[in-house]
Formats: C-alpha cells, structure tokens, sequence
C-alpha cells in the first residue's frame, strides 16, 4: 500500500506530539513494532531489543538489520516501518525530504570509526590505506552502503581516488585499477565484509570500530582511520510515519524510541565500542 500525502502528515504530527510531549505511552495490549537498523547496529540492539522486552513482555519487537541504502528502497517501496536507524546522515535525509519522518523525532545518536581489518597474525604486508595495494584481496562495501561510501572518502582525501563530489559512484573495479588490479570482493553490507574476512576469504577489509566487538581474538586493527579522513561517522534515529500502525503500534513504537535515547541505552552503546558523545545538529 503506497502512503498518501495526507497520511504522512498526520501520520508525522501524531507521532512527533506523542514522543516530544514528554508522555510515557506503555502499549496497553500486545503488539509489534518494526525496527530497520542499520548492519553494524545488529548486535548491539539484538542486546538492547532483550533488555527492552524483559519489562515490556508484550511488545514484539521485529528487527531488519541491513545496509541503511537499502532500508531507505524498503521503506520508500512502502514497506512498514516505525524507528529508521540509520549508519549515515544522506539516508536520513532522503527519508526526510520524502515526508516520512515524523516532526521532531530526527536525533543524531552514535558516532563509529571505520577501521581496517586482517585475521590476527595473518602476515599481511598491508599497515594501513596508503598500501592497501599490497593486500592480494580486499573485501569493501559498495558504494551505496555508508562504510563502503566513507572508505571511499578517505582514499579521496589520501590521493589515492581521483576527487569526485559522489564517492559513492565510485566502482570496485575503478579502485582495483587504481591500486594496480588488486582483487576486490563487493560486499552488500559491512556484516558480510567482516565476514569475509573472518572466514579468511579475504586478506583486509574496512569495517567499523563497533564491529570488531566480540572478534578481538580473531581480528588485528591495521589502521582505525582517522575522522580527518572520513567526516564523522553519525549514526541518526527517527519515527517513521508509518500508514498500517495502530494507536497501540505507535504508542508501543514511541516508547521504544525513547529508550534508544535514553542513559540506560546509552551506557550500553558504549559497551560495544560506539562514541555516544554526539552534537545535535
């Protein structure tokens, strides 16, 4: 079912009174809300996801993990959704210009480091970007995809990439070339480029900092690089002015934004390695 003009309106204006009123809306009977995060937010909010239902037993919470790129296409396709959480600021804005964020509900929540990665004691001869073209594999998001878009950032402002105002556009095989026909494996989202680097299908890779939790026995940082190279690397939350929920759904769904903004939430970003120090911008 396609969302009407009117529906996103009133949709967002009920949804941004109920969270920005200061009222706490306990879902007074069973439901479900939908939660689409981005990849590197997988673990963490699996953990988060548990806390929340140990005191709110009634409310299923349903988790989409993938890149932000293609939750942005999920949700513009009309797909249901209530809370976008998002690894880069350019979905969230697409998502905003479209109407479907809720008033006042936008918040910028976590900052991450993209990071290179190898297997612990692989023997690389890569330390860091400036000779990635040492690696004999490289696993890299594309472009589409926020850590494959920031990777492409930072060898932009290394030299090594010509300078383009749409990084993102930028091709696995034009950095191949680049680097001297280095073998790239094009990854759909950073979970699977850490993936095929823990399997060993691939030498190095550039993931994020939070993703090296729980790998710290498996894993060797070659470079975490640095936000000169990258920009921050925001990670912003919102309502999404979903058409098929219910008063219960968006009552249930309110409440569970709030606790993503919340100390207790916050404490436990922090555990997995994600700098919650973040402005409002």
């Amino acid at each position: 079912m396609k969302r009407t003009k009117l529906f996103r309106v009133l949709a967002a204006v009920t949804a941004a009174g109920a969270v920005m009123g200061g009222m706490v809306c306990h879902a007074a009977q069973e439901t479900e809300i939908q939660l689409f995060i981005a990849a590197s937010l997988n673990t963490v909010m699996t953990d988060l996801v548990d806390q929340y239902k140990e005191t709110h037993p009634d409310v299923k919470i349903t988790v989409n993990a993938d890149s932000s790129g293609t939750l942005l296409t999920q949700i513009e396709e009309g797909y249901e959704c209530d809370i976008f959480f998002s690894a880069a600021q350019k979905q969230m804005n697409t998502l905003e210009e479209d109407g479907l964020v809720a008033d006042g509900t936008r918040r910028n929540v976590l900052n991450n480091q993209v990071v290179l990665i190898s297997l612990k004691d692989s023997g690389t001869k890569v330390t860091g970007l400036k000779n990635l073209n040492e690696a004999e594999s490289i696993a890299l998001a594309d472009g589409s995809v926020p850590v494959g878009k920031y990777t492409r950032v930072a060898l932009m402002n290394l030299g090594i990439l010509e300078e383009t105002g749409e990084p993102d556009k930028i091709t696995a095989d034009e950095i191949s070339k680049v680097l001297g026909g280095v073998e790239i494996s094009e990854q759909s989202n950073v979970s699977k480029v850490l993936l095929a680097v823990t399997e060993g299908s691939c030498e190095v890779g550039t993931t994020y900092y939070s993703d090296t939790y729980g790998y710290e026995d498996d894993l060797d940082i070659l470079e975490t690089v640095s936000y000169e190279l990258t920009g921050d690397v925001i990670y912003p939350v919102c309502r999404v002015a979903n058409e098929e929920a219910d008063e219960a759904q968006n009552a249930a769904a309110d409440e569970f934004y709030r606790f993503i903004l919340s100390d207790e939430a916050k404490a436990v970003f922090d555990s997995y390695y994600f700098d919650t120090d973040v402005e409002q911008k």
